[in-house]
């Protein structure tokens, strides 16, 4: 190719095509700096790109059908080829591992085929879910029910849900399951964590209940969970009526973690085009590189609420849906959306007379 060719600008949709990427992949890519155009119309806001960046975006392809993060491809494409071959070595190793977990489970799944038995789901998996569900349910039991995990298994799905008014957490497994029918119930939340080590050494674990509470078994041995006797709250009602969506932001798991790890009370968070803003009392700000979209949103949280909600999201990009800064923030996985938490934010205190208003 010529160089007059490989400077000739095309619009996002001959890239699409010449890349296999659609053009929301290519908005996202841009958005997060990692494909950006060549030129942006500043009147119509198109895109248009030169074809010598169609190999970029090929690669950009490539690498996310094996699942590798974006941080990490940005990194094997930032140009150090001994760095791209570790990070390359370290995600094949990773894939390695995740497949051998894959076949040892399916292996005891074979196994339990045409027995009569209740919904079965990994034991890692259960053991990782409830670590992430858990931490929104109340610590203590002046509203019991809200002390305790919302427990729901259908034909093929187990779904857990806690929340203590001002977090909520659900996700759902899939799940194998031959008979047993559908219930649901709220389950002590310590006696699910304490089952943690046991969960995790555990291929397969069917869940069932009984008139005694809910049962796990797993490799001939049974786990008792006790139950709560009360009606848990209207959780899908509260997720249907959630306000629309204005503000979108996505920002790096790792990065928001450290910025939380240090920060005081009250946390004072600020979207924008590329950054995510994090300010505190001692009038630190930590700015953290990001994705967002809509309008500007300052928000208030307490570490105590954020921290748990970050630490437990599923991969390594985290994405928040925001619709004003007094209404529950969505924080859940950019690429992965089968853990929904629910995060609501304080109220941001009036400035001081002495305090800087500009």
């Amino acid at each position: 190719m010529t160089g007059g060719e490989a400077d000739e600008l095309i619009t996002i949709g001959t890239m699409a095509r010449a890349s296999g990427l659609t053009t929301s992949a290519l908005r996202f890519y841009d958005d997060g700096g990692l494909l950006i155009p060549a030129r942006v119309d500043e009147t119509t806001g198109y895109r248009y790109y030169t074809r010598a960046q169609s190999e970029r975006a090929v690669l950009i392809r490539r690498l996310r059908g094996v699942g590798v993060p974006l941080g990490a491809i940005a990194a094997i494409l930032a140009g150090d080829p001994d760095e791209a071959e570790r990070l390359l070595d370290h995600h094949v190793r990773e894939l390695e591992r995740r497949a051998q977990e894959a076949a040892r489970v399916a292996a005891a799944v074979k196994h339990l085929l045409g027995a009569r038995r209740p919904a079965s789901v990994s034991g890692a998996t259960l053991a990782h879910a409830i670590g992430q569900v858990a931490g929104a349910a109340a610590r203590d039991h002046d509203i019991p029910v809200l002390a305790g995990v919302f427990v729901e298994v259908n034909p093929n799905s187990v779904t857990l849900t806690a929340t203590d008014r001002y977090r909520l957490s659900t996700r759902t497994l899939v799940a194998d399951q031959h008979d047993g029918g559908t219930w649901s119930a709220v389950v002590e939340t310590t006696d699910l964590t304490g089952l943690d080590g046991w969960l995790r050494r555990i291929a397969v674990v069917g869940v069932a209940r009984t008139d005694h509470g809910v049962v796990l078994r797993g490799d001939g041995v049974e786990k008792q969970c006790a139950t709560i006797e009360e009606t848990f709250p209207d959780y899908r009602a509260m997720l249907a009526d959630l306000a629309p969506v204005t503000t979108r932001i996505v920002v790096g798991r790792a990065a928001l973690l450290d910025v939380l790890d240090a920060a005081s009370d009250p946390l004072i968070c600020a979207t924008g085009d590329t950054a995510l803003s994090v300010s505190t009392p001692g009038g630190a700000v930590h700015t953290i590189p990001a994705s967002g979209t809509g309008p500007r949103v300052d928000l208030a949280f307490t570490a105590t609420t954020l921290r748990p909600a970050v630490e437990e999201a599923l991969g390594p990009d985290i994405m928040f849906d925001i619709s004003g800064p007094d209404q529950p923030v969505v924080v859940r996985s950019a690429t992965d959306g089968d853990l929904t938490t629910l995060v609501m934010p304080r109220a941001i205190a009036a400035p001081t007379e002495n305090e800087d208003t500009r």
